[in-house]
């Protein structure tokens, strides 16, 4: 078994609450032909070592349709770049931030409803202490996305491997 999961049960829970995270516990113990008691116990074990982090939506299309994106390179002062993220992930809009290598410190995605709002967090990263420079591009269309697909498709999988349990 893996470092994640202690033995196979683990593994199938964690299968059914990708499937469906909102399954009661007598369903989920039903199925895996366990004591609701001792599925709930699983959860909560996997949930406190940090294995489920968390739980959300996912969604059949891409949800940022409709919004204004942007990509972001930003430039930050050497020593200021734990400060800059941190001030960065208070931003529900900004989606993505990576670490890179070159001219610049990060990439961002950014999603917004209109172009005044992305202007105006723009100018709010600009005056984040240590943000040097940035540059930005707003993305005029999205050609192919394989991350919505590929979540699609891990779900399938997950939902048959269920299935055939």
């Amino acid at each position: 078994m893996s470092k994640w999961f202690k033995n196979e049960l683990d593994r199938k829970l964690v299968a059914l609450l990708q499937v469906n995270a909102r399954e009661s516990t007598s369903s989920l113990a039903k199925k895996l032909g366990v004591a609701r008691s001792t599925v709930h116990e699983r959860i909560t074990r996997l949930e406190k070592t940090g294995v489920i982090t968390g739980y959300s939506a996912v969604l059949s299309r891409n949800p940022s349709e409709g919004n204004v994106q942007a990509m972001v390179m930003l430039s930050v002062e050497q020593r200021r770049g734990k400060q800059v993220v941190a001030r960065l992930n208070s931003f529900p809009s900004v989606k993505v931030c990576l670490a890179v290598n070159g001219s610049y410190d990060y990439f961002l995605s950014i999603e917004e409803p209109t172009l005044e709002e992305l202007d105006e967090l723009l100018d709010e990263i600009g005056d984040i202490p240590g943000v040097e420079r940035s540059t930005s591009w707003i993305v005029l269309s999205r050609k192919f996305d394989r991350r919505y697909k590929e979540v699609l498709e891990m779900v399938k999988t997950q939902m048959s491997e269920v299935e055939e349990y």
